[in-house]
């Protein structure tokens, strides 16, 4: 496979992405022709484009030199004979197989036969597409990321008949533009779409158990590091499109229960409701619209309490012992407990394990209530937490001031397992791990994808490093339990990384069997 480096190419396809994955082409270096089917279209995106960049020069981001350059490398044709020399075909058209399909037979008919076909495929299968070409070898995913020029992540997805060496190729070309790529097998969702259910997944669920509002879920999960709480992000997104993507990931999945659609959402888009562009999602965005704040917790300060203990020894109980010497109160630690959390007087406090607080009650003391996850170090981060419906009036007053006074913003939800943050890391963790089983992409394309594709904080495995892989597995074995269902069955690659304890994490998951 011959280098692509600097060789023309055509894009077909003068939309949003095509005349982004143009742009960055160009400016790389490279004679970049734009087609579209719409007679005027691909002019149209260029003039647009150089009015994008002469903003760019305004600000003092780019030369004008550089822009002229630019610029100059992009022709618009009317005619995909007139690229019939390009090296390189990126397709950016319609998500519809048989468009994708039919274009691209064309193309065959035009190009050289060691031109490479590029799909920019979002959601449709490699092997699908490249069915019934010729040469099938030379077709690959190059799945970019909305906006093309500032999104780093792009997916190299390899169908079954797709030659190792063109791959290679358009790795070493991504990384040419300035990108990041990652491998990724041709399986329903590639690597991002299909990791990253789980956060809409999970804050859906919830909302359809009613156990908070979607401002009370997005604060909490903005505290583990998101930049957007999922309710914001699909209102963004447009819940129509968020829809569809989960729509097809769980069809392609033959209706695989870990991906089915969530009931609040259809409701959204039979509704009109879609979020940002239709004005209302689950945030109102007329203007003037109030803002939908936080609940407050009541009070001064915990009560007084004769025996605080701290549960555990890990980097959770240890935050807790550092409150608790911070603010000047003494405890007894008592590290080698099975539960991780804060004892008063009895009562106690507990680090979730996926198990509802009632349950957790049930079996033991009644003044029992659960926090989430707290991943994040700042003060005054949101943190869910649940009572039993055993607790009595008197603990479920005195919980949140307890969690309050450990640095925390304390937002109550009902009595659900997991709470919020635990089992949406949880989920993501587990999802990427069977990714990884199934052989779609290694850990580090895993964590690079999800940083780079939808800016996680953290990757899967990098978070699966920061909590132990059997605390992981319990979690979402009591999900499991409580829900009797397919969808939190855990992946058997994080059961094989639990089993190998003589091996280190990072190595658990893609080892094989």
């Amino acid at each position: 496979m011959s280098v692509l480096q600097g060789a023309p190419l055509l894009v077909v396809g003068a939309g949003i992405m095509g005349a982004g994955i143009a742009q960055v082409a160009a400016q790389a270096g490279h004679r970049v022709w734009l087609y579209d089917l719409r007679e005027g279209a691909a002019a149209e995106a260029k003039g647009k484009l150089g009015k994008s960049l002469e903003g760019l020069v305004a600000k003092g981001k780019l030369t004008a030199q550089a822009v002229d350059q630019t610029l100059a490398h992009i022709e618009p044709i009317t005619a995909l004979e007139t690229a019939a020399s390009a090296r390189l075909v990126v397709e950016a058209v319609v998500e519809k197989l048989d468009a994708k399909r039919s274009l691209f037979r064309q193309l065959e008919s035009l190009v050289a036969e060691d031109c490479v076909l590029a799909t920019n495929t979002s959601s449709i299968s490699v092997t699908a597409i490249a069915n019934g070409l010729q040469r099938p070898g030379r077709l690959v995913g190059m799945h970019f990321f909305n906006p093309v020029p500032l999104m780093r992540l792009v997916e190299v997805v390899s169908g079954l008949q797709t030659e190792p060496a063109v791959a290679q190729a358009i790795h070493e070309l991504s990384k040419q533009w300035g990108k990041v790529p990652v491998h990724a097998r041709s399986t329903p969702g590639f690597i991002v779409n299909r990791i990253a259910r789980p956060y809409y997944a999970e804050t859906l669920a919830l909302l359809q158990e009613r156990a908070a509002l979607p401002a009370v879920l997005d604060a909490c999960l903005r505290a583990a590091g998101f930049r957007m709480g999922p309710c914001e992000l699909m209102d963004l997104i447009g819940h129509d499109t968020n829809f569809s993507v989960t729509q097809s990931v769980y069809e392609a999945n033959f209706f695989d229960k870990r991906f089915v659609p969530s009931l609040v959402q259809r409701e959204l888009v039979e509704g009109g409701l879609l979020g940002r562009k239709s004005g209302r999602g689950f945030y109102d965005y007329a203007d003037g619209a109030p803002k939908p704040a936080l609940p407050a917790v009541n009070g001064d300060g915990p009560p007084e309490a004769t025996i605080l203990s701290v549960h555990g020894n890990d980097a959770v109980a240890r935050r807790i012992r550092d409150a608790l010497t911070a603010r000047g109160r003494g405890f007894e630690p008592m590290p080698d407990s099975d539960w991780t959390g804060l004892e008063v007087d009895g009562a106690e406090l507990r680090l979730t394990d996926g198990r509802p607080a009632s349950q957790v009650g049930a079996g033991e003391a009644a003044d029992v209530a659960v926090f989430d996850l707290p991943l994040s170090q700042a003060p005054g981060a949101a943190l869910a937490w649940a009572p039993a419906v055993q607790a009595s009036a008197a603990w479920c007053a005195a919980a949140p001031l307890w969690l309050q006074e450990l640095g925390f913003n304390p937002q109550r939800l009902a009595d659900a397992p997991g709470l919020v943050v635990a089992r949406t890391i949880a989920m993501l963790i587990n999802e990427a791990a069977d990714a990884v089983h199934q052989g779609v992409c290694d850990e580090a394309g895993a964590d690079a994808a999800m940083k780079l594709g939808v800016n996680y904080p953290q990757g899967p495995f990098e978070w699966l490093r920061g909590w132990d892989t059997a605390g992981v597995i319990n979690l979402l074995d009591a999900l499991d339990a409580h829900y009797r269902g397919e969808r939190y069955r855990v992946s058997p690659g994080l059961r094989l990384c639990a089993w190998r304890r003589g091996l280190h994490e990072v190595e658990c998951i893609g080892g094989g069997v």
